[in-house]
């Protein structure tokens, strides 16, 4: 196998397993940079509470779960304080929407079938089929995993309904130095590409580069100059989502498939 990434500097969004990231570059001829863009995460238990017996008192016509682990959390959140019957009644008694398998998997061990529920494991294959199902006054509680769901959420808000979000997990925002940094080198091209393994990556770098008032400038790098490579197909559904066509994704959704994909990116580049 060739080395497809030599004279490649590759960009590392990520925060956790970036020496792996980093093995894999190398062993492909490339030179990783660890920019992450992502924050630590944390289990916000105290803040969801007040949301969680909110939800079991007043209930919703419909509950939109997008992660497994969120749902097991939002369980165990309800069984702390004593609510967890009252949380289950609700969430049986209400329509159910579901992203992605890890949370079908989790709701089936609760003997919940999701009225709604994507064929793809993204957001807008979980849109497509709530299509069908009128939302005019209806309340929905949506389930996020520690940032919101602005394509969800302008869809249900759009056909009428009334959201109210949960976050069982959230971000802290990675440090603005390292952003900035990255910021400057993709629109300089200093990076040839960078890796995006979460979706809450693409969003920290969007919504900083909005702030700086350079969307453009940076949607435009990634057109051009800059390969935006994601692990999965939610993180490269968010890079569409902030308006970058040029998306490069491997089938298996792992971060060495990536890397080889990448691989073989460039080396048809130079074969052709």
């Amino acid at each position: 196998m060739g080395k497809g990434l030599n004279g490649k500097r590759i960009a590392i969004g990520g925060s956790r397993k970036t020496e792996e990231i980093t093995r894999l570059i190398e062993k492909q001829g490339g030179t990783a940079v660890v920019r992450s863009l992502q924050g630590t995460v944390y289990l916000a238990e105290d803040q969801i509470e007040p949301d969680v017996r909110t939800f079991a008192g007043q209930k919703a016509d419909w509950v939109i779960f997008t992660t497994g682990i969120g749902t097991e959390t939002l369980l165990s959140v309800s069984e702390k304080i004593g609510l967890k019957e009252e949380f289950l009644a609700a969430v049986h008694e209400a329509k159910i929407g579901c992203r992605g398998y890890k949370t079908y998997a989790a709701l089936k061990k609760l003997g919940i079938t999701p009225h709604a529920s994507d064929e793809d494991g993204t957001t807008r294959g979980l849109i497509r089929s709530l299509e069908r199902f009128d939302f005019k006054d209806k309340k929905v509680m949506i389930q996020l995993h520690g940032e919101k769901a602005p394509v969800l959420t302008q869809f249900l808000e759009k056909n009428g309904a009334e959201v109210f979000p949960v976050l069982p997990y959230q971000h802290i925002l990675p440090e603005r130095e390292t952003v900035d940094k990255l910021l400057g080198e993709l629109l300089n091209g200093e990076v040839d590409a960078v890796c995006f393994t979460t979706a809450i990556q693409v969003r920290s770098l969007f919504d900083y580069a909005k702030e700086k008032g350079s969307t453009k400038e940076l949607q435009q790098a990634f057109e051009k100059q800059v390969l935006a490579a994601a692990v999965g197909k939610v993180t490269a559904e968010a890079i569409r989502d902030e308006g970058v066509k040029r998306v490069l994704a491997p089938d298996i959704e792992r971060m060495g498939a990536m890397i080889i994909e990448l691989s073989r990116y460039y080396e048809s580049l130079t074969l052709s």
